[in-house]
């Protein structure tokens, strides 16, 4: 999404108190989320405003103390923990002379840099061209020329035009393809609805650990590492239980707050597993003192895509690092709501393969499990 010299990317980092709650949490994560796209940080300039300036976002005088600590840090980024409109995101970068960027392009690019499969790097392309249909239709005026070509548009038609057409095909091409790979999930799906497997999606706030935990119950080896966004891709695999009850376990991209609705809808084949999962284990980063705010942010998109329906257990992850212990906690029904665990050291780990179990145990046609189709 931005330009990456070959020796690495320098940035500041701009972040403006508009009154709203999470503003220190939020520095932090936009300080993380640039670490994760391999930006260094070479300096934080804040501020305060009531709301936020049409033509520049920050005022006139923050704008230059950002030139400013451009140009004492040598960094060639100025990062915005916001959603920057097109023509301020232009007028900024004419302001101080270099590529700004806002939260939701840094989002696109780490997801950019992080998909493996064919069906992540399809969605995250269809993300971005719907982004970026966002800067031809606002932003780029200076694409608003005649220009003359071959092959490529009738006379008299304007260069912004042609991009427009270009970026529309693609993005038609994109969402055939997205279409098919929900047709074969669909398919995985109803396989696993006639073999009465229990069907199980880890949620959570990026970074909470899912994939540890996943990795931990299934010896899967999915790429795990304390950065956000680390998993993109869904990975599917049976967990092994006592009795053996049918029960497959799902690996899932994480979310965060403000996750940007171009994502959303671009990873809607990914994230329909979680709506007909029969069960969600939501993974907190117990050790956080943000999490009440994660859990809410994480209920929030799980009700924008539907999935708010399905049963969850709160798996409070991290333990390691808290003096809390490995417990659980049930509700009136007597049914686990709550499990205290650490995915890295496998502390209470056995509660979940308990908790599981439980729940495929209460279903009512649960049988032995046959091999699913993998997602």
């Amino acid at each position: 999404m931005f330009d990456r010299p070959a020796n690495g990317t320098a940035a500041v980092l701009v972040g403006l108190d508009l009154g709203e709650p999470g503003y220190a949490e939020g520095l932090e994560e936009i300080r993380l989320l640039a670490a994760s796209a391999g930006v260094a940080t070479r300096a934080l300039v804040q501020g305060r405003r009531h709301r936020p300036d049409p033509a520049l976002f920050a005022g006139k005088g923050k704008v230059e103390e950002v030139a400013r600590a451009l140009a004492d840090t040598g960094a060639s980024l100025a990062i915005f923990n916001h959603d920057l409109s097109p023509a301020q995101e232009r007028n900024l970068e004419r302001a101080i002379g270099c590529r700004v960027v806002d939260r939701t392009s840094l989002i696109l690019d780490i997801f950019a840099q992080r998909a493996r499969s064919h069906e992540g790097k399809l969605q995250v392309e269809l993300a971005q061209l719907e982004h970026l249909a966002t800067r031809l239709v606002r932003g780029w005026t200076h694409l608003e020329r005649q220009k003359g070509g071959i092959g490529l548009r009738g006379p008299g038609e304007t260069q912004l035009e042609t991009d427009r057409q270009l970026l529309g095909k693609r993005v038609k091409v994109l969402k055939e393809k997205l279409a098919k790979v929900w047709s074969q999930r669909q398919v995985q799906r109803r396989a696993r609805g006639r073999s009465k497997v229990l069907s199980v999606s880890l949620v959570g706030y990026t970074n909470a650990g899912k994939s540890t935990l996943f990795n931990r119950m299934t010896r899967a080896g999915v790429y795990a590492a304390d950065q956000l966004f680390a998993t993109l891709d869904t990975t599917t695999r049976r967990v092994h239980s006592e009795n053996g009850t049918g029960i497959v376990l799902s690996d899932t991209v994480g979310f965060i707050r403000r996750l940007p609705h171009t994502l959303v809808a671009a990873f809607r084949a990914t994230l329909e597993e979680t709506i007909h999962a029969d069960l969600l284990l939501h993974v907190v980063d117990a050790a956080s003192d943000d999490r009440d705010a994660q859990i809410e942010a994480v209920n929030q998109v799980l009700a924008e895509i539907g999935a708010d329906a399905v049963p969850q257990v709160l798996v409070m992850n991290k333990i390691d690092r808290t003096p809390l212990s490995a417990r659980v906690e049930r509700d009136e029904y007597g049914r686990i709501s709550r499990i205290w665990t650490s995915a890295q050291t496998g502390q209470g780990v056995e509660f979940i393969r308990l908790a599981l179990e439980e729940c495929a145990a209460a279903a009512p046609a649960s049988v032995e499990f046959k091999s699913p189709a993998a997602a």
